[in-house]
């Protein structure tokens, strides 16, 4: 589980460019987007920000998260990079997760949604991973899926084929994705894949805080 202490720490980790249209502090809004970020519900997020004072519903706190526009940071030269991609349930329909870690630091570098998983589909996202950070160098640890391995072979990237090992660092990032999907009913419900899409660019950032 996230630790919220670790993330709540201190309060200049993001900026929040929508303040002017805001008549919350700053520090409140920051806190109560750190806090479902680390892991409390939007229910526990607003019942500690009214204890605090700041009376707002669930809405507002998700709105502030959506609007935050929180990103993991780019430019990382990783030696090994674990890919992989899990199903992921929104709303009654299946989409793909789709994530990148550095195992030698278990930062999360690229994540992304698609409605399918193609070697098209994992092209794009080695694509938008190798305009991010600087992995033309790495080595891939990929499993047997052969779409990997062929958008790999497409980009002139050297892959392995690793089914544990240093691998084990992004089922730890899809671990506590299915853990908050778990615990928030399952799935994304009554949620676009913009919004969930939002929200995972959101989480990759808050796992990058705590790691």
């Amino acid at each position: 589980m996230l630790e919220t202490a670790r993330l709540t720490g201190g309060s200049d980790g993001f900026e929040l460019d929508f303040m002017e249209r805001e008549a919350t502090p700053e520090s409140a809004m920051k806190l109560g987007i750190q806090l479902h970020l680390a892991g409390l519900s939007l229910s526990d997020t607003v019942t500690i920000l009214g204890e605090l004072g700041v009376d707002r519903c669930r809405t507002t706190v998700h709105n502030w998260v959506q609007k935050a526009d929180l990103q993991p940071l780019d430019g990382a030269n990783p030696d090994h990079v674990a890919v992989d991609e899990t199903v992921i349930q929104l709303n009654d329909e299946q989409y793909w997760l789709y994530a990148a870690v550095d195992p030698a630091t278990n930062r999360l570098l690229h994540a992304r949604l698609y409605p399918t998983r193609t070697t098209a589909v994992s092209s794009m996202f080695l694509s938008e991973l190798r305009e991010k950070h600087q992995v033309d160098n790495s080595v891939f640890l990929v499993d047997g899926a052969p779409w990997l391995q062929a958008a790999c072979h497409r980009h002139g990237l050297r892959f392995q084929h690793e089914t544990y090992g240093n691998r084990n660092s992004v089922e730890r990032v899809f671990r506590e994705v299915k853990r908050r999907t778990n615990q928030f009913s399952n799935c994304f419900s009554h949620a676009r894949a913009e919004t969930v899409e939002n929200w995972l660019q959101a989480f990759a950032f808050a796992w990058n805080q705590l790691i």
